[in-house]
């Protein structure tokens, strides 16, 4: 059931358009998109207001932003970062009390960035946050250009899928070593180990379920598992309760996590090697004991 977009959602969308419309009169504007909470209607009074615009061959200069940004009312920026030698820099500045973030990037940058992810497989880099942004993103500007890139995204390869699931189904088998770190004041080792473990299996059926994922900012947990149709009975619960048991009982339902999550990946993609995610399955390190040697 999808949840109902909520009031401060509504409110950003229509103030997004609103800053949005004087980068859309600069010369070289071709799209312009809001995107994050606002679009997909989830924010709250904590949300900042994400932006996009897209400019043919070069990006405005620095008078031409200082202009709009002064006549939104905000005489200085709170940050700013990119390089515009590259074609992508992204500004921010506050309006009372609400922080306005704003990317700006060439179209030959971010249809670079596009093939990156989508034409070479890149499964492990921030990218993906802006794949998937752009797929529930508003368009304010430009729908061809918008359109495109959407279909081109929503396309998501078989060689993606597979160079997700490759590139993530490594998961530390703490479970065999557990009994070895139950006395040795691990504990902040221990979470470490859950906490790289859960993004890898959620990495891992992002990719089986074709989603863009990264664990860059990795926010609304529960609402993009919810998207999966392949994923362990309950699978967001239970990551969030490695979390909250006794490390020794996090480390056998780890265990049981990822043997379900490595029977998912032999089903659907039977290509896949699976024997090193398997290799401890089963498996408890033993102590070793006083031994006589013979000299």
């Amino acid at each position: 059931m999808n949840q109902a977009r909520t009031p401060q959602s509504d409110f950003l969308l229509k103030l997004g358009k609103k800053i949005l419309e004087p980068y859309t009169r600069l010369p070289t504007a071709r799209a312009a998109m809001i995107t994050g909470s606002a679009a997909e209607g989830v924010s709250d009074f904590y949300s900042d207001l994400d932006m996009t615009v897209y400019y043919e061959n070069e990006l405005p200069d620095e008078a031409a932003l200082a202009r709009i940004r002064k006549q939104h009312g905000a005489p200085e920026r709170a940050w700013l970062m990119g390089d515009r030698a590259e074609g992508a820099i992204a500004e921010a500045y506050e309006l009372g009390g609400l922080q306005a973030q704003i990317g700006h990037t060439t179209i030959a940058a971010w249809e670079n960035e596009i093939a990156d992810v989508v034409d070479k497989f890149n499964a492990d880099t921030p990218l993906h946050k802006a794949m998937s942004g752009t797929l529930e993103a508003v368009t304010v500007f430009g729908d061809a250009y918008m359109n495109a890139w959407k279909e081109k995204i929503a396309a998501y390869p078989d060689g993606l899928r597979r160079a997700m699931v490759e590139k993530h189904l490594s998961v530390f088998p703490v479970w065999y070593v557990q009994g070895a770190l139950d006395g040795r004041d691990a504990l902040l080792w221990h979470y470490q180990i859950l906490t790289k473990a859960a993004f890898n299996l959620v990495a891992v059926l992002a990719g089986l379920n074709r989603l863009y994922f990264t664990d860059f900012q990795f926010k609304k947990m529960r609402r993009f598992i919810g998207q999966m149709n392949l994923a362990p009975e309950n699978f967001a619960a239970r990551l969030e309760n490695l979390f909250q048991q006794k490390p020794s009982a996090a480390a056998l339902e780890l265990e049981t996590l990822v043997r379900e999550v490595v029977e998912l990946v032999e089903r659907e993609l039977p290509e896949v090697d699976t024997s090193a995610a398997k290799k401890r399955f089963g498996q408890r390190r033993a102590p070793w004991q006083y031994q006589t040697f013979d000299e």
